[in-house]
C-alpha cells in the first residue's frame, strides 16, 4: 500500500499487523479522484483509521489537517510512523473509540469525514454502522457543504437514515463507497 499522489506520492505505507482491512490503492484512487479540489485546505478526520491511509492521502493532496481516530495501539504506532516517514504536516492521532470521539468534536469542524468501520457482516457490525449514521454529532461535526465518505461491505446496503442524503455510491469489488451529505 502506498500514498497515490501529491506531496508524498508513491511513499509506501506501513499497515498494522492483522487488525485492519486497509482501503486498497484502487479504491483510494477512485475516492480521491471524486473528491478533487475539495481536499485543498480541507480539515478531515479519518475514523477507524487503521493505517491512516485516507488521512495521509488527504494531507498529501493538500488538506490543511487530518485527525486520525482509532482505539488500537498498533494503529497508533503505525500512523505515527507513517506521518514521520511521509513528513506531512497537519496530522494528529487520537487514540479513542470513534463514537466517543465524535461526542467531543466542536460543531462545523470538518470538511470531510472518512469512516471505514469494520464491515457490517454480522449483527454487531451492522449495529455499529447504524450507530455511526444515527450519531447526531457526526452530522454537526461537518462544516456547511461537508461530506461523509463511508466505506462499507458491498453486499450490505447502507441503512436508510433521515440524517443523511446519499449523493452517490460506487462499488469496487467487495467495497462500497458512499458519499453522504447531511440533511438540513
Amino acid at each position: 500500500m502506498r500514498i497515490i499522489a501529491g506531496e508524498a506520492g508513491s511513499l509506501k505505507l506501513l499497515v498494522p499487523p492483522s487488525i485492519t482491512r486497509p482501503t486498497t490503492d484502487r479504491v483510494r484512487e477512485a475516492v480521491f479522484s471524486s473528491l478533487g479540489n475539495r481536499l485543498i485546505e480541507a480539515d478531515v478526520v479519518d475514523l477507524f483509521a487503521g493505517s491512516g491511509s485516507l488521512g495521509l492521502e488527504s494531507l498529501s493532496r493538500g488538506a490543511r489537517s487530518a485527525v486520525f481516530v482509532d482505539n488500537n495501539s498498533a494503529s497508533e504506532k503505525t500512523i505515527e510512523a507513517n506521518l514521520m516517514s511521509s513528513r506531512l504536516k497537519g496530522g494528529k492521532f487520537i487514540r479513542r473509540d470513534a463514537l466517543s470521539y465524535l461526542s467531543s468534536v466542536p460543531e462545523a469542524h470538518f470538511d470531510i469525514i472518512f469512516a471505514d468501520p469494520p464491515y457490517a457482516r454480522d449483527e454487531e457490525t451492522t449495529a455499529l454502522l447504524s450507530a455511526i449514521l444515527d450519531h447526531e454529532k457526526l452530522v454537526k461535526a461537518l462544516k456547511p457543504d461537508g461530506l461523509l465518505v463511508l466505506e462499507t461491505f458491498a453486499k450490505a446496503p447502507v441503512p436508510d437514515n433521515p440524517l443523511w442524503s446519499s449523493l452517490k455510491e460506487k462499488v469496487y469489488g467487495k467495497t462500497r463507497v458512499s458519499y453522504l451529505s447531511p440533511n438540513s
